[in-house]
């Protein structure tokens, strides 16, 4: 089974651009898609995660919106950088517990109110679809934090499969680490959890003992990374039997693809 997971960032770039999402999801050829920062708009229309599954054959598994957003228009720009400096210009959208810089005014005609997402996509039959929530934090400015789950059979049998967007460690994500330690299998159970975790992979190890790093990589910037942020862990039952990072596409993130059977029984 091919498993891959992408922070999408909504599908925009730093200055609110789109990007092709569709085509950047079909080269990662994935079974399974976990998607960080899906966008879903209030007035019903094909949100991303939608128009991934539509246009290439995967089924939304699951799709829970963490937070509430307005998507502002893009910027009007001929930079070639993925955005512009974070300090003296506005964001590309507003969480609504944010206090929005720019005038009302300036938000009125284009901006888009909606859900920022986490969400499955699997194009194989899966079973046992669960949601499992984290334990909200007072300075997170998602309003939920969650962790999407589901059955595949694979030819050695179950894998149960996880996708996850956790919070970052400022924020106090170490609660929401003890919460998930409890909510999944044990290492002995073949399992694979897959997200942006906000956090390098060594404490993410920390937090998940009996379980190990997929890939170790660097995916965060994604026009230069330096860092890590971006997991796929599974328990020993799993082997990995190829893994990868995707091209950059547009988003601040880098897609991870893993390829993974079970470990036959000694």
């Amino acid at each position: 089974m091919v498993l891959a997971t992408f922070n999408t960032h909504l599908g925009i770039d730093g200055w609110g651009r789109p990007f092709d999402l569709v085509a950047e999801c079909r080269s990662l050829d994935a079974d399974i898609l976990i998607l960080q920062e899906s966008w879903a708009p209030d007035d019903g229309s094909t949100g991303t995660a939608a128009a991934v599954a539509q246009q290439l054959g995967y089924t939304v598994v699951s799709e829970v919106g963490l937070a509430h957003i307005t998507l502002l228009p893009p910027r009007h720009t001929t930079s070639t950088r993925w955005g512009p400096p974070a300090s003296p210009l506005r964001k590309t959208y507003h969480v609504d517990q944010d206090r929005p810089r720019e005038s009302k005014a300036s938000l009125k005609a284009e901006a888009v109110p909606g859900e920022w997402s986490l969400a499955m996509l699997s194009r194989i039959a899966v079973t046992d679809v669960r949601t499992l929530t984290l334990k909200p934090l007072s300075r997170d400015q998602a309003r939920r934090r969650v962790v999407l789950g589901c059955t595949v059979e694979l030819e050695g049998g179950p894998l149960e499969v996880f996708g996850t967007h956790m919070s970052h460690i400022t924020h106090g994500s170490h609660l929401q680490y003890r919460r998930l330690r409890g909510l999944l299998p044990p290492p002995s159970t073949a399992a694979v959890l897959a997200g942006d975790m906000n956090l390098w992979g060594p404490p993410v190890n920390s937090y998940l003992r009996g379980w190990r790093r997929a890939i170790k990589a660097r995916t965060w910037p994604a026009t230069r990374p330096h860092s890590q942020l971006d997991h796929v862990l599974v328990t020993p039952p799993v082997s990995v039997l190829g893994a990868r990072v995707g091209a950059f596409a547009g988003s601040d993130h880098l897609p991870v693809v893993v390829t993974l059977g079970l470990t036959p029984a000694c």
